[in-house]
């Protein structure tokens, strides 16, 4: 009979996750994921094989938890117009005080040139966050009334101005500045 898991895997991911985030694929350690997952060798061999697969999971954690809940919030019709829920996505990197940016972003960057299923993880959240900016664009008052060809050439401006903000709050963008090019960004809209 199989030992039951002596660990909560969700909470184990949040910390690998924490770490890759913070340090990257390649800077982050088998040690610094032990000592951050609080879990011993072997389970974390048991439970994920290598390092490799740690991340692949705390990508598949931070899509379950942090791109979904974006999702869902840029398609909530209960919520304010869809204009003002892109907007609040946007000044949402703006007050990322502790300026970790965004881990699908880091990962788009870091490790999907070299690693199909990375690429081919961090492509289902972008086209899917895509997707919900567009859904947001057609539940707008001015928006939903453009055609599905503008809404859907918006949402991807929106997407590389979202992306490219995430980048530039990291790397310690002044918020003054970040607000600049979320006010430049949708003024036309």
């Amino acid at each position: 009979m199989a030992r039951p898991r002596e660990f909560d895997m969700d909470t184990a991911l949040d910390r690998a996750m924490g770490v890759f985030w913070m340090k990257g694929y390649e800077a982050a350690s088998l040690e610094d994921l032990l000592k951050a997952m609080k879990i011993a060798r072997g389970s974390l061999y048991k439970a994920f094989d290598d390092k490799r697969n740690i991340y692949l999971a705390a990508l598949d954690r931070y899509d379950k938890t942090e791109v979904e809940e974006g999702i869902e919030a840029l398609c909530d019709p209960k919520g304010p117009d869809g204009l003002v829920r892109i907007r609040e996505m946007l000044d949402d990197v703006k007050n990322d005080t502790a300026r970790r940016g965004c881990f699908m972003c880091n990962a788009a960057i870091d490790q999907a040139r070299f690693d199909r299923k990375v690429e081919a993880k961090v492509t289902s959240m972008l086209r899917r966050l895509e997707d919900a900016i567009g859904v947001a664009l057609k539940q707008s008052k001015k928006a939903g009334r453009w055609s599905a060809k503008r809404r859907t050439e918006t949402a991807r401006a929106i997407l590389n101005t979202y992306m490219g903000l995430r980048v530039l709050s990291r790397s310690g963008y002044p918020p003054a500045d970040l607000q600049a090019v979320i006010d430049a960004s949708l003024r036309d809209l």
